[in-house]
């Protein structure tokens, strides 16, 4: 892979529940992991389930993760975040966390999942799904492999 600067290395971000099952998790953990192994940045909103799993799998791969924090302390991040940025203003972070990234791969979800799902439909983002929210606007997807592919069409390593 050609070398990339931050500025030109894609970035992705992975959206979901904090309580996934089983199966969710797993998936986000392939997911961050496959994001770092093709040289994306993942984002993510730095805390516990699918957030956790996503960035223990890019970290396990050498990737890079970026954490926007709900909260007023970088110390709320999980451990696998290598940056944390915090906001101090709650789910209102869920606009940054999809401003940041140019595409988008849900994983699982409750209603903070479906927030970052509207802001990516009014940020103009791809948004695919894994075990997630069946609506309009997110093209399914039926394994990781998938996820991060559809994710990174049109993005050259």
């Amino acid at each position: 892979m050609a070398e990339q600067t931050y500025r030109s290395r894609p970035r992705v971000a992975v959206i979901g529940g904090n309580r996934p099952d089983p199966e969710s998790l797993k998936a986000a953990y392939r997911v961050g992991r496959l994001l770092a192994e093709r040289g994306a940045i993942l984002v993510c909103g730095g805390l516990g389930g699918v957030m956790e799993a996503a960035a223990r799998g890019c970290r396990e791969a050498g990737g890079l993760s970026l954490g926007i924090l709900p909260g007023q302390k970088i110390e709320e991040a999980n451990g696998f975040i290598d940056i944390p940025l915090a906001t101090g203003i709650g789910y209102n972070r869920n606009s940054m966390v999809v401003l940041n990234a140019q595409t988008v791969i849900a994983i699982d979800g409750e209603y903070g999942t479906l927030s970052e799902i509207a802001f990516a439909r009014i940020f103009g983002r791809k948004i695919i799904g894994l075990n997630t929210w069946s609506i309009p606007g997110i093209i399914p997807a039926g394994s990781p492999e998938e996820a991060v592919n559809l994710a990174l069409e049109g993005f050259t390593a």
